[in-house]
């Protein structure tokens, strides 16, 4: 099925430059991903109010950095203010009133794409606007940010890279000596591109691997991921912690299928050579799918000798038919270890040694470089499954150093962001930066700068990756269910943003006359899963209404 575009004005016509993209290497891939992803949407169920003293204290521990106002920025030629201010129509007025939201605690912005021949960082005269300057928690619409500074600092067609080296010396197809991984931060290091590392290291003639297996992670500084996650949960695969080697998300995705003669399969993603799985399921008919997680009593364990014991027992309801359960894999070392054994064992390789963290010394011979997929290919997947932990591998490496010895840094990208904000005139005195997912009780940007940005992004010569990364309203990711029914589905590409109190949108919006608007909405407030409602009658509103 051919996904629509969204329509675009004259004006912008020889901005996006429309092409086919092929953004999945396997429906497999997809699948695992989605999954992994979904769970990540629905942080907020995760979080207890227990936790919530204890996450301030993380909070301030961690320092994030408020990004400072811009010195030489210049004044938005058409800056936002109180006299812009506009009262919602009385539709919207009536769905976020349905909400029990008071619009206090809202923000919105409705704006026309601009000529991108006027003034750098302007936001034209709003439709709409709503306490547009407040900065508020985005949620995952801060991943928006991130995009599209990426693709203007590092281009869409950059692509991370994975080598590997060895200190020892091959004799015939066997190699004596350790076997050293080190990686960029590839946020898509999936099984499908280990399989290619795996041929091409097999490509050098070796089969027989007799050493460890070395893991180098310096280019990422040392203090990356000591913060702990957001909720405490670190089973969760949305707080798997950035890593220059991570492999599959560092999470295992099981799936259940029930038989006829009353068994269940179950299968796993990634394929791992130190994974057990032990299955003492039954089928049963009796029982709705509500709780069928809870009577299969699904738990992952670690044995001493390195292996995952994944055990599964009780009765799996028929009704349910395939369901899946994603768990964040414990030891990075061992999952690594097991992803790559899995795949060289499958190739005809054999491989005796163990795994450890360790740097690649000077003397080491180079023997591959693998090459990962397009920053473009990335964001595709990141923003339409809204996927935390690559949007982080993505903030970390803009502050990657390109001498290849200054490891990145949460600081660092701050200051490669704070630059890239100053050089398009993006004044954002509101914005506050904590990993750039959105996946933090901190970060914070007002609907008029997150609006400034995407009329930035808009009219950049990357805005058609950008545009077609994002979920497509009623079709795909995570606007695939909503809107379906509505003229708006497939008319408008949406960013979500939803965490505990946060209920976000912000993308493109087609209209029915050709003309593309800007919108934003950041809901705040204990009762922003009720405003889901208003955010999506906002949407069909400025494709039915806008001029």
């Amino acid at each position: 099925m051919r996904v629509p575009r969204l329509p675009s004005p004259p004006s912008l016509a020889s901005r996006l430059n429309p092409g086919p993209l092929g953004f999945f290497s396997s429906p497999a891939s997809i699948n695992s991903i989605a999954r992994i992803a979904r769970q990540s949407r629905h942080v907020t169920t995760h979080v207890s109010r227990a936790c919530v003293a204890a996450l301030a204290v993380a909070m301030v521990m961690s320092a994030p950095v408020q990004a400072k106002p811009l010195k030489h920025a210049k004044t938005p030629k058409v800056p936002v203010t109180a006299a812009h201010a506009t009262p919602l129509p009385a539709p919207l007025a009536r769905a976020l009133a349905a909400s029990k939201v008071p619009a206090s605690h809202v923000s919105v912005i409705v704006a026309k794409v601009d000529n991108p021949l006027q003034t750098r960082g302007a936001i034209p005269a709003p439709l709409l606007a709503v306490n547009p300057n407040v900065p508020r928690n985005p949620a995952s619409t801060m991943k928006l940010v991130t995009t599209i500074a990426a693709l203007d600092t590092l281009g869409p067609d950059y692509r991370w890279r994975t080598q590997a080296f060895t200190d020892g010396h091959a004799d015939g197809h066997t190699l004596n000596g350790n076997l050293y991984f080190r990686g960029t931060g590839d946020p898509k290091l999936v099984p499908e591109e280990m399989e290619k590392f795996v041929a091409e290291l097999r490509n050098t003639g070796v089969t027989t691997i007799n050493g460890d297996l070395v893991l180098d992670r310096s280019a990422y500084s040392s203090d990356i991921g000591a913060q702990g996650p957001i909720d405490g949960d670190s089973d969760r695969p949305y707080n798997v912690a950035p890593d220059p080697l991570l492999y599959s998300f560092k999470a295992m995705s099981f799936s259940f299928t029930g038989n006829p003669n009353g068994t269940v399969d179950v299968g796993v993603l990634p394929p791992l050579a130190n994974l057990q799985v032990a299955n003492e399921m039954s089928l049963t008919d009796a029982g709705s799918c509500g709780d069928w997680l809870t009577r299969i009593h699904p738990t992952l364990s670690t044995t001493p000798d390195g292996a995952y014991v994944a055990h599964f027992s009780g009765a799996y309801p028929a009704s349910c038919e395939d369901k899946g359960w994603n768990i964040a894999a414990p030891d990075r070392d061992r999952f690594f270890l097991g992803g790559f054994r899995a795949l060289w064992q499958a190739s005809g390789g054999q491989f005796n040694g163990n795994v450890r963290t360790g740097v690649v010394p000077p003397s080491a011979r180079l023997l591959v470089t693998h090459r990962g997929q397009t920053l473009a290919e990335v964001v595709h997947d990141m923003n339409k499954f809204s996927n935390n932990v690559m949007a982080r591998q993505l903030f970390l490496t803009l502050g990657l150093g390109n001498d290849g010895k200054t490891p990145a840094s949460i600081a660092r990208s701050r200051e490669v962001l704070s630059r890239w904000l100053d050089k398009y005139d993006l004044a954002m005195p509101g914005l506050v930066v904590e990993n750039g997912s959105g996946l933090s009780r901190v970060e914070r940007i007002s609907a008029a700068e997150l609006a400034r940005v995407l009329q930035h992004g808009i009219n950049s010569p990357t805005a058609q990756v950008l545009v077609e990364s994002m979920p497509t309203v009623g079709v795909d990711g995570t606007m695939r269910n909503r809107l379906v029914n509505r003229d708006v589905a497939g008319n408008a590409h949406i960013k979500t943003g939803t965490l505990d109190d946060v209920g976000a949108v912000a993308g493109y919006v087609g209209t029915r006359t050709g003309s593309t608007y800007v919108v934003v909405s950041l809901v705040n407030d204990p009762h922003a899963g009720n405003a889901r409602g208003f955010n999506d009658a906002l949407i069909s509103w400025v494709y039915e209404n806008a001029p």
